[in-house]
């Protein structure tokens, strides 16, 4: 289900994104101000652009979230203020803990809007280390991090 909330959200996303760009190409005065001369296909291309949205919609969410494993040896006791302090750091507050589970969100209201209130980063224990999951970007940075500090007596 969280699958199809995200990319019903992207697809509203590009389509915010590319209205935006029109009304400032229009206000800039680089293109008139009739869709029918803007686009080549005039009032056709409105559901040519939509297609091409739904499709990337459609497989964006695929590629842009992840879970990364990240090794830390010791005991999850240990780990918890480092892990907490790490992600205070990177602007994120706990949002909720259950057992070896911590959930992040960001602190800044514009970064979520940004990422379309996707800005969860879960942490779970797992047997060698932790897991994280989220967007992959944030995955990618926060796992390479994460992973530094723990490792790091």
């Amino acid at each position: 289900m969280r699958y199809i909330v995200r990319a019903i959200k992207y697809f509203f996303y590009f389509w915010i994104l590319l209205a935006l760009i029109i009304v400032a190409m229009i206000i800039l005065r680089y293109v008139p101000s009739d869709p029918e001369l803007i686009f080549r296909n005039g009032y056709d291309s409105y559901w040519q652009i939509s297609l091409m949205f739904g499709v990337l919609a459609a497989f964006y969410p695929m590629f842009g979230y992840t879970t990364k494993e990240i090794s830390a040896p010791g005991e999850a006791s240990e780990h918890r203020d480092r892990i907490l302090a790490y992600m205070q750091d990177r602007g994120y507050i706990l949002e909720s803990e259950n057992g070896g589970d911590m959930t992040f969100r960001l602190r800044n209201v514009f970064g979520k809007i940004i990422r379309m209130y996707e800005d969860r980063i879960t942490i779970r224990k797992v047997l060698a280390g932790y897991t994280v999951e989220g967007s992959r970007k944030e995955v990618i940075r926060i796992g390479y991090g994460l992973e530094a500090r723990l490792q790091n007596n």
